[in-house]
């Protein structure tokens, strides 16, 4: 992010973590005075997370095309039901899964898989959302989220669109950090096929090097606790699909700790390391790093990322 080349982008990072930074992006979306100052100053806001649909569209088209792949390779025949079992943190890439069956794609079970951050597994499990929990960091970053974005859009969905219902959810999570849908909703959540999971980095790395030295499988972080909770919620004569997410070489030092190697202080002698033991070159996105320049290291809180914003595109 901060070696970005273009002459049209800039980058500002905010101190804190994922919840923090999408909080405030949301703030500043929702945000209407400063929607009429970038647009008079020719700017619009918009999010390449999944806060913005456009994101979880795609998503929804590589569940056909894991289904398509099976039907093509014989494991199953046009119309029997498929598993799948998806590492998420903000519920994007499973929702993605349940609009895919709503549109006709014979899914049987979701099964969120969850880190050490496990307010999604207990949700799915019980029917209430609480994030007072403590933060962890783990060795997959992507899960290391407390709020997740996309749970209200299954929720409206599921309630039969009712907004205000929605609403007061939200509205109870922000003040208090807690919801709870109710026994009526949680069994109609669990009817569609959702189930929960969640590992630890120690379970996470146990299940990278299995892979390793059983299949000559390499799997990144996130990976492999969704291959932990496809084991876990396998079903007889059901095929299960682990949605993979990344490549391995992004975490580096954490995949040579999986695999019992000593870890190189600097990032990038980590890749050489990892390549050097596994034999797969380093992504060549990931080389190049080495010798771009950094040109963004602006960061501010994110109570100022209002004031940022404005400051750089209001005119």
């Amino acid at each position: 992010m901060t070696t970005q080349t273009g002459d049209n982008v800039e980058v500002l990072a905010v101190r804190g973590n994922f919840d923090d930074c999408q909080a405030g992006v949301k703030r500043l979306l929702a945000d209407e005075e400063l929607a009429r100052a970038l647009d008079a100053s020719g700017f619009m806001l918009s999010s390449a997370n999944s806060i913005n649909w456009g994101r979880l569209t795609p998503q929804i088209a590589y569940y056909f095309a894991a289904y398509a792949r099976l039907c093509e390779q014989g494991v199953i025949t046009c119309g029997d039901e498929v598993d799948f079992c998806v590492p998420t943190g903000n519920f994007g890439n499973i929702l993605a899964g349940w609009l895919a069956k709503q549109s006709g794609l014979p899914v049987g079970q979701l099964v969120c898989a969850s880190n050490a951050n496990n307010v999604l597994t207990d949700f799915i499990r019980t029917g209430v959302y609480d994030r007072n929990r403590p933060f962890y960091r783990t060795a997959s970053p992507s899960m290391d989220i407390l709020v997740s974005s996309n749970l209200e859009r299954l929720l409206f969905l599921l309630s039969g669109r009712d907004a205000a219902q929605t609403a007061a959810w939200m509205r109870s999570l922000q003040e208090t950090g807690r919801y709870d849908i109710g026994p009526e909703m949680l069994a109609r959540m669990r009817g569609e096929g959702f189930a929960a999971f969640c590992a630890d980095d120690e379970a996470c790395f146990a299940a990278i090097r299995d892979l390793y030295t059983r299949d000559g499988y390499l799997c990144d972080t996130h990976t492999a606790v969704a291959m932990l909770g496809a084991q876990a919620h396998r079903r007889p004569g059901v095929p299960m699909v682990a949605v993979a997410t990344a490549s391995p070489f992004k975490f580096a030092p954490d995949m040579l700790r999986a695999l019992g190697r000593p870890v190189p202080q600097d990032e990038f002698e980590a890749l050489d390391a990892l390549s050097a033991y596994t034999g797969q070159p380093v992504p060549q996105n990931l080389a190049a790093l080495r010798t771009l320049p950094v040109r963004f290291d602006d960061m501010c809180a994110p109570e100022d990322m209002r004031e940022l914003v404005s400051s750089r595109l209001v005119r």
